[in-house]
């Protein structure tokens, strides 16, 4: 039977009793993690967010009704006990923050019963991820899963922190907005008041903020929920937060030199990780050439080689081939790895496939010098010497090749040297290797729409030393966009904005849109240029990928409280589900797709 909590005061969580009370009454609060019975004396390990307390029950301390509740303990029950702090004498744990002392129990009070849990609460759960996540308020109990909520919260108070030693305001945006093109899905939400209409969740503060540099308030902040109804991965969530920034009067350089001392000040304080400044920067084009990636991991080599010059006279029609087309050549050294079995280059081939890639060419140079290669019969003696020279190949090396469209090939490779990189342990979770990437190109050709689209958002400012090729050779126009990468993953974006109107009607009609439908969509940020708007630029955190990667984890719904899952549902509450027809009716709704689950019926 519960009991209540009348009369009861916690005094301290369960690793804030230390040698210092020693001698002193504490009153403290939890969930049974363990229970041992040792007949004379009952020894549990009491558990709150803070780690775990030993609790010592002895018959003549805490009298013969407590003992008989202390033997009715089960694991997740929760209890209240007051008792004397007293130093452990025996069986010390130096593995536990509160392992040299123990509270001896004068009284009990167990507030709530458990049935018993479908999976132990432990750190490093081997339960399956699905079954933790349809029981995510248990799963959450998890020490390891809790020091990740609570270095959330930490983050999110050092960014307020410093942002407002800098100067900046927190203002909240919308979040029931207008549906813009130009970006991921939005989500949708039917409004009742004006049937056939609809408002968008938004995927970012975006024009919000830009609107807030129109009106004045110089440096905004806002740590913002932003929702994307795109395919989920690792470090993707439809429903995420963002740290948003945006600051007026300021070019690449004031925006980057203020997130370095922001990036230095929040991940030393929060996990005593020095970064060096400044950070290192890398245009895109370098990013691409070298690592096959416009977010490269940097903490291990494999660098990508362009051998298209020294293959274009061969005989290999593959290599030629792709070169023929306008495409590269291009390949990686894995060091070491000669003797690969051929099995595994097999696999490595499929993988390639699985990023575009046709095939995958290979060649292994023996610890004697010579070569075993899926193409050796194509080429001269000379010219595999001068490929292997150029991939700087030596003995006990494997050099593997794509060739095909440069995008392909980048996909291909920077795909292959992050597996390789798993497989043989180059990457080292303790090192934080920042980089910015800068230079973007403004434009991407996308060949389901056939025109091009903006590779960040239509209010990105071009380079101005590239403005005249935006009728001529608009893919060759850069934008003063960056990102800031973290051992290969973004980290962060952003990019300084147009303010002048001539170049967004410009950049507005090569991506499309013609003067009345540039209205229609972005008339009010349009209007609103119309008044004085400064020159401003910003940039926006993902706060659970950084969180992930200080953290260490694997995936990012180990630092979201209630995360989806790879179909965007909540395995937990079943969302989404059908609703009332009553509800569709109010709204204007009704669907005609068989398919669809009426809860009426």
């Amino acid at each position: 039977m519960a009991e209540s909590m009348k009369g009861l005061h916690r005094s301290h969580r369960c690793t804030e009793v230390s040698s210092s009370n020693i001698g002193r009454q504490v009153t403290v609060m939890g969930w049974v993690q363990k229970r041992r019975n040792l007949g004379s004396l009952i020894f549990i390990d009491l558990r709150d967010r803070s780690g775990l307390l030993q609790i010592v029950f002895d018959e003549p301390k805490v009298g013969s009704e407590g003992f008989a509740k202390a033997e009715s303990l089960r694991s997740e029950f929760v209890i209240a006990v007051t008792g004397t702090v007293e130093k452990r004498t025996a069986a010390v744990n130096e593995n536990l923050k509160t392992g040299d002392i123990e509270v001896i129990a004068e009284s009990i009070r167990i507030l709530s019963e458990s049935e018993t849990p479908p999976f132990p609460i432990e750190e490093n759960s081997q339960t399956k991820e699905d079954m933790r996540l349809r029981y995510r308020y248990l799963d959450l109990r998890r020490p390891d899963i809790q020091r990740n909520l609570m270095m959330k919260s930490k983050v999110a108070m050092l960014l307020r922190n410093f942002m407002a030693q800098e100067g900046f305001l927190e203002i909240e945006t919308p979040i029931l907005t207008k549906s813009t093109p130009e970006g991921a899905r939005d989500y949708l939400v039917p409004s009742r008041v004006h049937p056939g209409t609809f408002y968008a969740l938004p995927q970012s503060p975006q024009l919000f903020k830009q609107l807030l540099m129109c009106s004045g308030y110089d440096r905004y902040f806002q740590i913002a929920r932003c929702f994307r109804d795109e395919d989920l991965r690792a470090d993707r969530q439809p429903e995420f937060t963002q740290a948003d920034m945006e600051l007026s009067f300021v070019d690449v350089d004031d925006v980057i030199d203020v997130n370095e001392r922001l990036l230095q000040y929040v991940f030393r304080e929060a996990i005593g990780v020095e970064v060096p400044l400044p950070i290192p920067r890398m245009s895109w084009q370098e990013a691409m050439d070298r690592y096959g990636s416009d977010k490269p991991d940097t903490r291990f080599g494999m660098e990508l080689t362009d051998v298209s010059e020294t293959v274009k006279g061969c005989g290999f029609g593959v290599f030629t081939g792709a070169l023929e087309q306008g495409g590269s050549v291009r390949g990686i050294n894995a060091k070491g790895q000669g003797a690969m079995p051929r099995k595994k280059i097999d696999k490595l081939v499929e993988f390639a496939k699985g990023y575009g890639a046709k095939g995958l060419a290979y060649l292994a140079v023996n610890e004697d010098g010579s070569y075993k290669s899926s193409f050796a019969k194509f080429m001269t003696e000379e010219e595999l010497k001068t490929l292997v020279e150029q991939m700087q190949g030596e003995p006990g090396d494997l050099l593997l090749f794509a060739a095909d469209k440069n995008k392909i090939v980048w996909d291909v490779l920077g795909a292959l040297r992050l597996e390789l990189a798993r497989e043989l342990g180059l990457m080292d979770k303790n090192q934080y290797n920042f980089l910015w990437v800068t230079e973007f190109p403004l434009l991407e050709w996308s060949e389901e729409e056939n025109r091009f689209m903006a590779m960040h958002h239509p209010f990105t400012m071009p380079m101005e030393e590239d403005w005249d090729k935006i009728d001529s050779d608009p893919g060759a126009v850069r934008a003063k966009a960056y990102d800031i990468v973290l051992n290969g993953t973004e980290l962060g974006g952003g990019s300084v904005r147009i303010h002048q109107d001539d170049i967004q009607e410009k950049m507005l009609e090569v991506l499309g849109f013609t003067k009345e439908r540039a209205y229609e969509q972005f008339g009010f940020l349009l209007n609103a240029f119309k008044y004085g708007v400064p020159p401003h630029a910003g940039l926006a955190y993902g706060l659970d990928r950084m969180v992930m990667l200080m953290m260490q984890c694997d995936s990012i719904r180990d630092v979201i409280a209630f995360p989806k899952v790879k179909d965007a549902s909540c395995l937990m509450t079943d969302a989404p589900g059908a609703v009332e027809k009553e509800q569709l009716e109010e709204l204007s709704l009704s669907f005609h797709r068989k398919d669809f689950i009426d809860v009426n019926h």
